[in-house]
This record gives C-alpha cells, sequence and structure tokens, in this order.
C-alpha cells in the first residue's frame, strides 16, 4: 500500500483491508514521505494493525513506493492497494478469481469493465487515460481497456522477473510493458470505482500523463522487461 500525505483516508482503508475476504493476507504500508500527520498516524495507530510499515524519508514517488513494497512483501500474490478511498477492498475476491483458478499471472482491475458503480468526475481525464491506454495496447498488442487501474494483481513469481525502473506513475506503463514481452496470462476485472478531487487529494497530473507517453515507448522499444528484480 504506497501512502503518500493520506492522513485523512489511511486509518480507513487499512480498516476496509483488514476487514476484506481475504484473510490469510499480510498488510505493507509505505509511507513515502508524508508531511501532513500521515506518518504520525501510522506510528502511532496503524503499525500495531499491520504487518509493517516502510518510512521512505522524502517522496520518491508511487513506483519506488512499490518498489519498496513489493522487496519486502513474501507472500504468492501481490495486489497493489493505494491508500485512498478510490479503490474498494470489496473487489478483492473478483480480481483474485483468475490467479485463484490459475487462468492468469496478471490481473488488472478495470474502471471502464463491467456494470459496478462509478463516481462520475472529470471528462478529460477519461479521455486521457483511454488515450494512454490505447498507445500502450498499440505497442504491447494487448487489448486492457484500463492500463492505467490503480488495482493491480501480481503472482510474486511473475514480479520477480521483473526490475521496476520508474520511481512515479510512470510504473503503470512499465509493468504493462514488461509483462506482455514475458507472455505473461493477463486478465482483466471491472471493478467499483469511487474517484476523487484534486481539492480531495487526487495528485497525477498532466506532467505524469507526458512520461507515462515516454515510458509506454521507452520500455516497448528499448526494454526487455526480463531481468530479474534486486
Amino acid at each position: 500500500m504506497p501512502c503518500y500525505n493520506e492522513v485523512s483516508t489511511i486509518e480507513r482503508i487499512v480498516g476496509n483491508v483488514l476487514d476484506s475476504s481475504v484473510k490469510n493476507k499480510e498488510i505493507i504500508v509505505i509511507d513515502d514521505g508524508s508531511s501532513d500527520g500521515t506518518r504520525e498516524l501510522l506510528k502511532s495507530r496503524i503499525e500495531p494493525l499491520v504487518t509493517k510499515v516502510i518510512y521512505h524519508q522524502f517522496n520518491r514517488g508511487k513506483g519506488a513506493a512499490i518498489r519498496s513494497g513489493i522487496a519486502a512483501a513474501s507472500g504468492d500474490i501481490v495486489i497493489v492497494q493505494d491508500a485512498d478511498l478510490e479503490y474498494d477492498p470489496k473487489d478483492y475476491e473478483m480480481i483474485l478469481e483468475p490467479i485463484l483458478q490459475d487462468k492468469a499471472d496478471v490481473v488488472y482491475g478495470s474502471r471502464f469493465a463491467g456494470g459496478d458503480p462509478h463516481r462520475v468526475l472529470y471528462f478529460w481525464h477519461y479521455v486521457g487515460n483511454k488515450f494512454l491506454t490505447l498507445i500502450s495496447n498499440m505497442f504491447t498488442n494487448l487489448n486492457l481497456t484500463d492500463m492505467e487501474t490503480g488495482y493491480k494483481v501480481f503472482l510474486r513469481k511473475t514480479l520477480q522477473q521483473i526490475t521496476i525502473e520508474e520511481d512515479r506513475f510512470g510504473f503503470e506503463p512499465e509493468i504493462t510493458a514488461k509483462i506482455a514481452k514475458l507472455r505473461c496470462r493477463v486478465y482483466e476485472v471491472g471493478i467499483s470505482y469511487s474517484g476523487r478531487t484534486y481539492e480531495e487529494g487526487k495528485k497525477i497530473g498532466w506532467k505524469d500523463g507526458l512520461r507515462t507517453i515516454w515510458c509506454i515507448f521507452k520500455y516497448n522499444l528499448h526494454s526487455t522487461g526480463k531481468t530479474r528484480a534486486s
């Protein structure tokens, strides 16, 4: 669970994960240099509830936080869970099913597939997501509907074949390119989504979109995706 300045949501989302249908689980929270009181809340209230809290001394980005979390994980399956309330742990059962049935190595939880509830927000943000997914699909030859989704599930043995290089939101196109090059079995499952506004704490911006385009080209054209994680 990568976490940066989420003092208003971190306690609730950890509680939601604890209450989820997955019983045999470890919860690893990575505080990515928070400065809004999140770190203090983690130390005083969250640490006793979770498996481990990792503290970055300064803000390094979502990709760097995920990299730290993966290195600390010991389970057979890894779920990336954002520390806000946009993604609902009640969906775990659905997104885990293809892996538990040995149909998939990787599952993407799509905000644009299925009939589950979605908060209505930014039109141009939706267009941007679809555009980035389209470009990514053109290179990977995958038919994803939501490459940028925050809900991604991996077999840990799959992640062990990949070195994550991106520190920020470039993680999404990078990991997509690398699992495509590994010819992983990829499934997509429709999920619910309760997006938030920038006033409510949404962090991704247009500069991250430009970086995403660069990463699509970089990791599809130049990276083999088969170096082993350190």
